[in-house]
């Protein structure tokens, strides 16, 4: 059965509304409830937003004077499971908190998408949450670990002039191929554009269809 658009009402509605995050949430039930249990390397929070009531995805531009292969990316915030940490919501919200001063409260939490696996293999669990309108937040990045945070409103990510593939090759053969978000501040590729897709064809079914596939960790 195809999956239901979503209200063709205002955009507002259509994406960040009561009844969307319902029907968020009953689709990710069951990936939330197996991942409140089971451990997850590494997770990250997809932050939706709106800015001026226009609904936006934040993102984060890593330092570039960190060590790793990370730095300069864009991001979500996130990062590595903590002993402390009880879950994958537990992990992205003090990730969050640490990064950019932000105290995610768990009503905030939709639900958590399947793992993907990032570069190195590590399971990285998507967690979505509403952060409510940008202009209430005060963010303080952490300029250690966050070079600027950015939002692109979910029109933009949903408009195919702004979205890219790029194929990669493994020995010479072709191996897979990944989305790349264009003409915003920063170019969005790699993980956190596989999460991008994710979360867009969650937001919009029968607006957004995922031409990749990637696959998730089990």
């Amino acid at each position: 059965m195809p999956p239901t658009a979503v209200s063709s009402a205002g955009p507002v509605r259509r994406y960040l509304s009561w009844e969307n995050e319902q029907r968020c949430r009953r689709l990710l039930k069951a990936s939330t409830d197996r991942y409140r249990q089971a451990r997850v390397s590494a997770a990250v929070l997809v932050s939706l937003c709106s800015v001026a009531g226009v609904p936006a995805v934040l993102y984060t531009l890593r330092s570039s004077t960190m060590t790793g292969m990370h730095k300069g990316d864009v991001s979500f915030p996130g990062g590595k499971r903590d002993s402390s940490d009880r879950d994958a919501i537990a992990t992205a919200i003090r990730e969050t908190h640490e990064e950019l001063d932000l105290r995610v409260g768990e009503d905030c939490v939709w639900g958590v998408l399947k793992p993907v696996p990032d570069r190195r293999g590590l399971a990285v669990a998507p967690v979505l949450a509403n952060l409510g309108p940008l202009e209430h937040l005060a963010l303080k990045p952490n300029s250690q670990e966050v070079e600027t945070v950015f939002t692109l409103p979910i029109s933009h990510l949903l408009q195919e002039e702004n979205q890219g593939y790029t194929n990669f090759c493994h020995k010479r053969q072709y191996s897979r191929t990944l989305p790349v978000f264009l003409h915003g501040p920063h170019r969005i590729w790699g993980l956190t554009a596989v999460i991008t897709d994710l979360t867009l064809e969650l937001l919009a079914p029968g607006i957004y269809h995922r031409r990749t596939r990637v696959q998730a960790t089990h």
